[in-house]
């Protein structure tokens, strides 16, 4: 199905869902459902031809436009009231050159079938957790996973990408961005986050030989808080780069505290690296073993399984770890938490020659290398008359914090950071926003946290078009 072009403007092609479709009510559904929006029109694009097609027929008719992979921006960056969305999730085939260490992925796929296609030819990519996350929006944000302090963020793996920008008035054009072409737009596809420049529709990927991995699991009750919290922090960036590990205190109503990792290496070795978590309080539960790297990216996949379907979600970074009265704010907000889904999580990234630290905070657009942790602080829900006391329970818990963490994760997005240009980009952002000028000087690519433009820019291009 096409939408009817205005006069000899150009032809939505794909598959098109508009209000009225049977599909329509699926098609616009996000993964945060706290996020309810109603587009005017869901192209679901099978080709780059199709992306082309649709930025010129939203340009040509003056209709707002967003670009959507798997539907996991937290904030519903990737949906919008009365205008288009532009969903790549159909573009999503993966070719692997093992001999070169390169993958080639369409950027529709949800990670874990780019796990799986990786696995099935030998090689792995380091990424994210969870399973039906777009690789697309994962990758421009940096991407922090399990294999992060060995082999980087994901973007650090990005080789080129190849993208869908505006060109003059109305139209758009492919470009491919990578350290000789496009630098500067190849600079900012790794940590500038997603959707401010354009749309990405293919990347190329280093990758690595994986075979099998050694998992952990460690599970203390609630009481330990105050021992564990602090041996975790001092033991996790210390401790090999071969190990990447987190730790999930759970609200009190639950009162569990769980410590997970992954090391590239065998059991035996990975229970003497955790000896000092074992040693402090008394855990209750313990897991250690050996199991092959795609069984391990399920195991770490099962979290973000079942969870309540509304969300309000924050993130900060770690440079040195939280003193006693930070851990003791952990402690009050979990034990008012608003309901028992609420939940502190963190993830070793930087120290003991980590690769993500190794890069400096300017080689790429994201800025948080020298981190030891990102923090996590999420509230979830499924009645709306909880959403309130959800969303200020964050809100207050990361005003509590702040004197003890830094900035924010763009992957974490969060409407009520008030200078989230300096949260997520920090010393970065003045040239994202060259960049921004120079690939969008029409502020095509536009959402309510986007990279803006000068608005001189903007009119000067105006003007000399008119």
């Amino acid at each position: 199905m096409a939408l009817k072009p205005i006069k000899a403007g150009t032809r939505l092609t794909g598959r098109v869902v508009v209000p009225g479709s049977p599909s329509y009510r699926a098609a616009r559904m996000e993964y945060n459902r706290r996020i309810s929006k109603f587009p005017r029109v869901i192209v679901f694009c099978r080709r780059t031809q199709d992306v082309i097609n649709a930025v010129k027929w939203a340009r040509e008719r003056g209709v707002r436009l967003r670009v959507r992979s798997g539907r996991h921006s937290y904030e519903g960056f990737s949906t919008i009231n009365g205008g288009i969305v532009i969903d790549v999730s159909a573009m999503n085939k993966v070719k692997v050159d093992r001999k070169n260490r390169v993958a080639y992925v369409q950027t529709g796929n949800p990670l874990a079938r780019v796990y799986r296609k990786l696995w099935d030819k030998g090689v792995a990519l380091p990424a994210g957790t969870a399973p039906d996350v777009g690789v697309a929006g994962l990758t421009l944000g940096g991407g922090i996973g399990l294999l992060s302090r060995k082999y980087g963020l994901t973007c650090d793996n990005l080789k080129q990408v190849k993208m869908v920008v505006a060109s003059g008035r109305y139209g758009a054009k492919t470009i491919i961005a990578n350290k000789k072409k496009n630098s500067d737009l190849f600079w900012a596809s790794r940590g500038g986050g997603g959707g401010s420049f354009g749309i990405a529709t293919r990347y190329t990927f280093r990758v690595r030989p994986i075979r099998t991995v050694s998992i952990y699991s460690i599970t203390w009750k609630w009481r330990d808080l105050e021992k564990v919290f602090p041996a975790w922090q001092r033991w996790a960036p210390s401790v090999t780069n071969r190990l990447t590990s987190t730790i999930e205190v759970a609200a009190k109503q639950v009162g569990t505290i769980v410590s997970t990792g992954q090391l590239l290496g065998g059991a035996e070795e990975l229970r003497r690296l955790i000896r000092p978590l074992l040693q402090v309080g008394t855990p209750v539960k313990v897991m250690v073993r050996t199991v092959p790297f795609i069984e391990a990216t399920q195991f770490f996949a099962a979290g973000d399984l079942n969870l309540e379907p509304k969300f309000k979600i924050t993130g900060a970074f770690g440079y040195k770890p939280l003193p006693p009265e930070g851990v003791r704010m952990i402690r009050d907000f979990l034990s008012k938490a608003p309901n028992k889904h609420a939940t502190v999580w963190c993830q070793s990234l930087g120290g003991a020659g980590s690769a993500v630290s190794r890069v400096s905070p300017t080689a790429t657009a994201y800025p948080h290398r020298k981190a030891e942790t990102v923090y996590e602080l999420s509230a979830r829900w499924r009645n709306d008359k909880e959403q309130q006391r959800n969303i200020q329970w964050v809100k207050r818990f990361r005003k509590a914090l702040r004197p003890y963490v830094v900035g924010d994760y763009v992957n974490f997005p969060d409407l009520g950071i008030k200078n989230w240009p300096k949260s997520y980009y920090g010393v970065n952002f003045a040239r994202l926003k060259r960049v921004k000028q120079k690939y969008d000087p029409l502020n095509v690519f536009r959402f309510a946290q986007s990279i803006p433009v000068g608005k001189r820019s903007v009119r000067r291009l105006d003007k000399k078009k008119s």
